[in-house]
């Protein structure tokens, strides 16, 4: 995290902009910290139920309005 390993995703930039841990979102969310680290990383293929149980989390935790397309296309 935060430089080390793979490119960055969008929502891999929010999460550490944020100063939101992996953890974190593994609790709030429900899935593995194999998909949070997935959804961070540029390129890898993401199932669209993780994504949703992603976006709800962060929502959770920041209390801003967002929607896959923020993150993804």
């Amino acid at each position: 995290m935060y430089g080390l390993g793979k490119e960055r995703s969008v929502f891999g930039k929010f999460v550490d902009d944020h100063k939101i841990s992996h953890g974190e979102l593994v609790r709030i969310s429900g899935v593995s910290k194999d998909t949070v680290t997935k959804a961070c990383s540029k390129n890898e293929p993401l199932r669209d139920i993780s994504k949703d149980a992603l976006i709800a989390a962060l929502r959770k935790i920041t209390g801003k309005a967002l929607s896959k397309r923020d993150f993804w296309e």
